[in-house]
């Protein structure tokens, strides 16, 4: 049920990027002024991700749930209607709270539902944010040429608030009992810790940071796909591959969103085998050399859908490693309250967008915005091998003995 909840949520990111030309076409509002709504959106998607995880493990998740998928169709509802750039950040507001309420509450409660394999569930169920917008993204671009990007809006809207109000009545509230089982290849805390009594703990902060790097270089290139083949003038052209010929926009939208489905599954259960840091190192140095690749050859329009692809799968792991490192490192009790915390790293992350298309205005390419992300995973992933696994070593130690 969460996974397809999830699922139902993820248009709200994963397609605005098809909504952003059709809104400067029909107000000429400036690319940059219609992504400030994009940072709004993900901003109160994640700095609200806290409070919503705090009520979840309060009161279960049915109730947080329900109240998302209402203000998820409200918002889109609201973009349909927006004939101003105050009521387009609105609205972007609106569908952000209900989109943390449900992201915020599947991901914890996938963590307490299965301490033994929390790679693989928090995967899976972030997968469903990852590859949801995979199965609309066709249709709703087709019907924003046929209908107007308006009606879509307003009837995805309504339909993918609908599906999730419907779903929220059957989420159940995680047995007390459910412990995770000792492991050699997954150091976890014995005891539990308070969001408060995590924030003051520095391999907290490391995670954070981390978080921030890697999400900022992925946050570019969903938001700002679209433009990038525009500038590169290969979105309309025709791109075969795998028996399937789609323009070359559509075809990287397409399988990106798959590709950034399927790794947060498989990543996860690749950390449950090999470990948290080893992965990251290996998931975020893979998705520094994509995105310099992306720079060098993504004007070939079949480079451009292959390379588009391994930088998102290369980054959608995020979304699965740091919840089950963060419930490894800091218990299960408050699980769903403290990967909120540790989510707003994303919103964090999301204000560097807005500046890439500054950047872009002032150097005249996309060279600066490629660089400067391949950068940030690079450092991520050597801080996730010396500095993360020592650390958290550390603090795993200390809580054994404190326990």
């Amino acid at each position: 049920m969460g996974i397809v909840c999830m699922a139902m949520i993820a248009n709200l990111q994963y397609g605005w990027t098809l909504f952003v030309n059709p809104i400067a076409d029909k107000f000429h509002w400036t690319r940059a002024a219609i992504q400030v709504a994009f940072s709004i959106f993900v901003l109160t998607e994640t700095w609200l991700v806290p409070v919503e995880g705090y009520l979840v493990d309060r009161f279960g998740p049915r109730a947080v749930v329900m109240g998302g998928g209402i203000l998820c169709g409200l918002g889109w509802l609201i973009n349909g209607f927006a004939d101003s750039l105050a009521l387009l950040y609105i609205g972007a507001a609106v569908g952000g709270i209900g989109a943390g309420a449900v992201y915020g509450t599947c991901v914890g409660n996938a963590l307490k539902w299965f301490p033994d394999r929390r790679g693989l569930a928090a995967g899976l169920t972030a997968a469903g944010f990852g590859a949801g917008s995979a199965l609309t993204v066709i249709p709703i671009s087709a019907y924003i040429k046929s209908h107007g990007y308006e009606a879509a809006f307003i009837n995805f809207g309504l339909a993918q608030g609908l599906i999730v109000f419907v779903l929220s009545w059957m989420l159940t509230r995680t047995p007390e009992t459910r412990k995770a089982a000792t492991s050699a290849r997954i150091q976890q805390t014995r005891r539990d810790y308070t969001p408060g009594e995590m924030v003051r703990k520095p391999v907290f902060w490391v995670m954070y940071a981390m978080f921030v790097l890697v999400g900022a270089g992925g946050l570019m290139a969903v938001a700002q796909l679209a433009p990038i083949a525009k500038d590169f003038r290969i979105a309309d052209v025709p791109v075969s591959l795998a028996g399937l010929t789609l323009p070359a926009l559509t075809f990287a939208l397409a399988i990106d969103r798959v590709l950034n489905g399927v790794t947060r599954p498989f990543f996860g259960w690749v950390s449950d085998q090999i470990g948290r840091e080893l992965t990251m190192l290996i998931a975020f140095g893979l998705e520094a050399l994509g995105i310099l690749a992306l720079w060098k050859f993504g004007t070939d329009p079949v480079a451009f859908v292959v390379l588009t692809g391994l930088v998102f799968f290369a980054w959608g792991e995020i979304y699965s490693l740091f919840p089950s490192t963060c419930a490894d490192t800091f218990g299960s009790k408050y699980a769903a309250a403290n990967a909120g915390v540790l989510y707003t790293a994303k919103g964090t992350a999301s204000l560097l967008v807005p500046l890439s298309s500054v950047l872009v205005a002032m150097t005249g390419g996309w060279q600066s915005v490629f660089i400067a992300a391949s950068i940030m995973n690079a450092a991520a992933a050597l801080m996730a091998w010396f500095v993360l696994r020592p650390m958290r070593r550390r603090q795993i130690e200390r809580s054994q003995h404190s326990s």
